[in-house]
């Protein structure tokens, strides 16, 4: 009840990610009853149906990442001092947020069943009832389990990954606890510069073993490395997963290379704006580099599918589209919402240089040598990847 009366009471923004997020939901709710209709309707390719389930845990993993990254910036689960004499310390905080992340969930896996079934003609009386009845096999009965299973595994992922993801944040102390520090003012230190991360070796790692899983299963009996047009379930299952290293590739070297990018911004005798946005971009690595890793093995899949198929005859399926597009809007939005967050957690810092007298210009400025520094670094490495997928289906 407490969430529901908070979603009531949130901004709009707030409010409009929280929608974003159940939108994606349904779009993930219906790719997977279309996989339970087509196993309920061709009970002899259990090849092709497991094939169908298992491309749709990639727009799973989108979602259920877009869905932690709105946990986290959602203002009203945020520690703050005083809550938790009301009883909403950090745990309950952090139940709240998975609630209220498995409220928006349930909300759009409710929708994705109620278009499932109406575009299957077994809700009547509606506009387009039974438009799709031949693609969704609406001769196919279907089981209540399977439903009830399938639809509630966006809302128990989401839901305990942001429980995860939110129960080690810290809190803020209030000032005064005691006469000590109350009667003496606390020196401010300056920061050391945030550690390196690690993953940046083990990254690299598995985005050459995914691509090289990729090229293995393109080859042999002239068949292409991602034959994903008109059908989900025509793409071998060892392309799906050289793909999925990649990804986690990706998304471990991610904080690494910005990171890097940080430091390239203060190299060669750098002046202040310069020294400001990589320190920012330094310190902001680890939260930005996961979610751009990501959107660059997205990005590099849609520029070798592209390559491959855009020119051709055969179109895109409904499904792969909208697949398609619930990855690229879910990780886009993920990376968006990431860089809120860390604008966010930089209020303080911003208001202490603007008290120095910097103008508001180099802070922008700064903003835009960030920016300009990572897509220096990661549009050649999205290219390159998009390339090297590519590359076997060439030669």
């Amino acid at each position: 009840m407490l969430a529901l009366r908070l979603a009531r009471g949130s901004h709009p923004l707030v409010l409009m990610r929280r929608l974003l997020v159940a939108a994606a939901s349904a779009g993930v709710g219906f790719l997977l009853l279309c996989a339970l209709g087509y196993a309920s309707g061709h009970p002899a390719h259990s090849t092709g149906a497991v094939l169908r389930l298992l491309w749709c845990f990639v727009p799973l993993a989108a979602t259920v990442q877009f869905a932690v990254a709105v946990a986290r910036t959602d203002p009203s689960t945020r520690p703050r001092t005083g809550l938790s004499a009301v009883g909403l310390g950090p745990v309950r905080l952090t139940v709240l947020a998975a609630v209220s992340t498995a409220v928006s969930c349930t909300l759009g896996s409710m929708v994705a069943l109620l278009l499932f079934l109406h575009l299957r003609g077994d809700l009547s009386g509606l506009p387009f009832d039974g438009a799709a009845a031949g693609m969704l096999d609406a001769d196919a009965p279907l089981p209540l389990a399977g439903v009830l299973v399938l639809l509630a595994l966006v809302p128990v992922a989401a839901a305990t990954a942001s429980a995860l993801a939110l129960r080690s944040r810290p809190v803020a102390t209030a000032a005064g606890d005691d006469d000590a520090s109350a009667k003496t003012p606390p020196v401010a230190e300056p920061a050391a510069p945030a550690a390196p991360p690690t993953g940046l070796p083990w990254g690299v790692a598995l985005t050459a073993a995914g691509l090289a899983v990729e090229a293995y299963m393109s080859g042999g009996e002239g068949r292409s490395l991602l034959p994903l047009p008109g059908r989900l379930d025509a793409t071998p299952a060892g392309v799906l997963a050289g793909w999925t290293l990649t990804a986690i590739g990706l998304a471990m070297a991610g904080p690494g290379l910005a990171y890097h990018c940080g430091r390239l911004l203060q190299a060669v005798r750098p002046g202040a704006v310069r020294l400001l946005a990589g320190r920012v971009l330094m310190d902001e690595a680890r939260r930005i580099g996961g979610p751009l890793g990501v959107v660059c093995a997205v990005l590099s899949a849609a520029i070798a599918a592209y390559a491959l198929y855009g020119t051709g005859p055969r179109p895109f399926g409904p499904l792969t589209a909208l697949g398609a597009v619930l990855v690229l809007g879910c990780t886009t939005a993920t990376l968006l919402t990431s860089a809120l967050e860390a604008r966010q957690d930089r209020t303080r810092t911003t208001q202490a240089v603007l008290r120095l007298g910097a103008p508001v210009s180099a802070l922008r400025f700064a903003t835009v040598l960030r920016a300009a520094a990572l897509l220096l670094v990661f549009a050649p490495l999205t290219w390159l990847i998009a390339e090297l997928a590519a590359l076997p289906l060439t030669t």
